[in-house]
């Protein structure tokens, strides 16, 4: 029996010892006069049995049918064996296989196919949401063999908005500041410019504690590419200590590393480039639909990236010196530009901006310079005697003449 059944059982056993009227029971137990008349007669008929539930015990008449049952088992082993109850449950929906997850879970579990390991983790203190959209979005890669045998090891480079839980991913063969560039980039065109970026202390988002002391010791700042971007776009960067405390992003790539490779095996899809194509065309929305939530203020703390010039800012920059001749050589090749003004002089400083998709720019103090590739490197040209104006003389050995004073210097021995 139930404890509500038992507290039923003891009652009204008590108003068949006189001790309570059946009114009184009614109250005590918290139901209608009607329906403890109804108790009291089953009680009276059949004792303490008559107050058990009368469909323990029975088969529900809302069960599985045994051989949509065997259906489903079979098509789990099929396509599914390392599936979870939950997603193996939205699987067989697609395939017109209907049965709730937890019915699943019983069935499986009755069955020996899946048994459930309880992770144990140290305690941590639980941070809280932010509450605007927008307000903090965590980064961060996962190094994966996402094709499985199919293919090597890739990384899947994730961001998970702090407050919503909304998901943005793509898939790259290695986690590089390109990558994060891409990754942010379409964040900012599907959203905005979110207000500031949660990530670790790899190379790529941060540069290293040493570098930084060097650079404050100089009197400038240590900025990475990366970083460079974001400061330009009004972004802050914040550092995590540990993986836990960026932990909304980590839980992330668990859901990756679960539906993620298991949809690509059912798909058949072993190139980064369809991988790719599946995150954008569906999948990660069908996760924004399951697991977002609502913020807890309304107010979107995205900005308008209206104005800013996006393929300039989320690209390689670096500075390099402009010869006598408005030559400058970068990786290996040799580059001869226009200079806009005569306040760039031989010698000065530009700089140079690989773009993402590879095309270079030339600036000096934000201005474009036009420029053309050389074949070669420039050689010097050697100057002839006299030619050009304030050209140097041509430095020769110089042989006196025999009536040259020099030659006609006696030294007197005698004199002192």
């Amino acid at each position: 029996m139930s404890r509500k059944e038992r507290d039923r059982m003891v009652q009204l056993g008590r108003v068949a010892k006189g001790e309570l009227r059946l009114v009184n029971a009614a109250e005590i137990l918290g139901i209608s006069y009607r329906q403890c008349q109804r108790q009291w007669a089953r009680y009276k008929e059949s004792g303490a049995a008559g107050l058990v539930h009368r469909g323990r015990g029975k088969p529900s008449n809302r069960r599985t049918r045994g051989d949509l049952r065997d259906a489903i088992l079979a098509r789990y082993d099929e396509l599914y064996p390392d599936f979870g109850p939950t997603l193996a449950a939205e699987k067989l929906h697609e395939d017109g296989m209907v049965i709730d997850h937890e019915t699943l879970r019983r069935l499986l579990v009755a069955t020996g196919r899946w048994k459930r390991r309880r992770k144990r983790s140290s305690h941590r203190s639980w941070r809280e949401r932010r509450h605007h959209f927008g307000e903090m979005v965590q980064m961060d890669g996962s190094h994966h063999r996402w094709f499985e045998e199919r293919g090597g090891e890739s990384c899947l480079m994730g961001m998970t908005d702090d407050a919503t839980n909304k998901k943005l991913a793509r898939l790259d063969e290695e986690e590089t500041t390109e990558s994060a560039m891409r990754l942010l980039w379409k964040w900012i065109e599907l959203y905005g410019i979110p207000l500031s970026v949660y990530v670790d202390k790899k190379s790529i988002f941060v540069v290293d504690e040493k570098s930084q002391e060097r650079a404050r010791d100089e009197g400038r700042e240590a900025l990475t590419q990366f970083g460079r971007s974001c400061k330009k776009l009004g972004i802050e960067i914040i550092t995590a200590n540990s993986p836990q405390a960026k932990g909304r992003i980590e839980r992330a790539h668990g859901v990756y590393q679960d539906r993620f490779v298991k949809e690509l095996r059912l798909r058949g899809i072993d190139t980064i480039e369809g991988a790719t194509e599946l995150l954008e065309n569906g999948f990660v929305e069908s996760l924004n639909k399951k697991f977002a939530v609502k913020p807890i203020e309304a107010a979107d703390y995205h900005r308008s990236a209206e104005g800013y010039d996006l393929a300039a800012i989320f690209s390689i920059e670096e500075e390099r010196t402009v010869s006598a001749d408005w030559v400058v050589r970068f990786e290996n090749r040799f580059f001869q530009l226009k200079p806009l003004n005569k306040r760039l002089r031989g010698n000065g400083k530009v700089t140079v901006s690989r773009r993402l998709d590879q095309s270079l720019h030339f600036y000096f103090r934000d201005q474009e310079l036009a420029w053309k590739e050389l074949p070669e490197r420039p050689q010097p040209v050697a100057r002839k005697k006299g030619a050009g104006r304030g050209s140097p003389p041509i430095m020769t050995n110089y042989i006196p003449p025999p009536d040259h004073p020099w030659r006609r210097f006696v030294i007197n021995p005698g004199r002192t």
